[in-house]
């Protein structure tokens, strides 16, 4: 069975045909960490680790890459309201997210934006 997938650049659904063959690179929006998980975070999470599990299935090698935004106004809003900082919000709210019990394959990798800010 083939893969097709919408091409959002596109506005077309196309066949999916890897860059490189055999490997896929995903690399896929998490959550904003301004509150704490909830079901809507989780469609996300399913969602794209179905497309994963699918790929790996067929025999590619997935590189699965998830981003946790933690710079937003969201996130400066709810660290004032708690007397607190963006970075501090943005950390017990990403480390919460990781450590759920959801049955979904591990990331690969979850780049956070912060350190790479020029300060």
């Amino acid at each position: 069975m083939s893969l097709t997938l919408y091409n959002s650049l596109t506005r077309r659904k196309q066949p999916f045909e890897p860059i490189e063959p055999g490997k896929v690179k995903m690399y896929v929006c998490g959550i904003t960490a301004y509150n704490y998980f909830h079901v809507g975070n989780g469609r996300a999470f399913m969602t794209f680790d179905v497309v994963r599990r699918y790929l790996m299935w067929q025999g590619y090698e997935v590189r699965y890459v998830q981003n946790f935004t933690d710079v937003d106004d969201k996130i400066l809003k709810r660290a004032v309201e708690e007397g607190s900082t963006m970075e501090a919000i943005a950390e017990k709210i990403s480390f919460a997210a990781f450590t759920l019990k959801m049955p979904i394959a591990s990331i690969f990798f979850a780049p956070i934006p912060t350190p790479e800010l020029p300060t």
